[in-house]
């Protein structure tokens, strides 16, 4: 039995976006910490993001994000929603292709 496969395009669109455009596709809510200060790449900011009862600290700049107590990180939607949701690739690709 033959395996089905993403489509290209979709996933390198996912691999594309922002941590902030994954946690709005994701109804997720964050915040931006408007006390932080970056030390090297000015676009890097540190956000809250509210998971169920848990929060996240993330570091994000670009599409890399890095969970500060987690001590991990990656990059675009796809490591961003199996990191916070616990998902699957497949799951996590199947939940960011979903509308709305």
């Amino acid at each position: 039995m033959r395996r089905k496969r993403f489509d290209p395009a979709l996933l390198a669109k996912l691999r594309s976006m922002t941590p902030q455009q994954t946690l709005d596709r994701l109804g997720l809510h964050w915040q931006r910490d408007p006390d932080f200060r970056p030390q090297k790449d000015p676009r890097t900011a540190r956000l809250y993001v509210t998971v169920g009862s848990s929060v996240f600290e993330l570091v994000v700049t670009g599409v890399r994000w890095y969970d500060t107590r987690a001590e991990r990180g990656g990059g675009g939607a796809i490591d961003l929603a199996m990191h916070l949701l616990r998902l699957s690739f497949v799951d996590a690709v199947k939940r960011l292709s979903q509308d709305g």
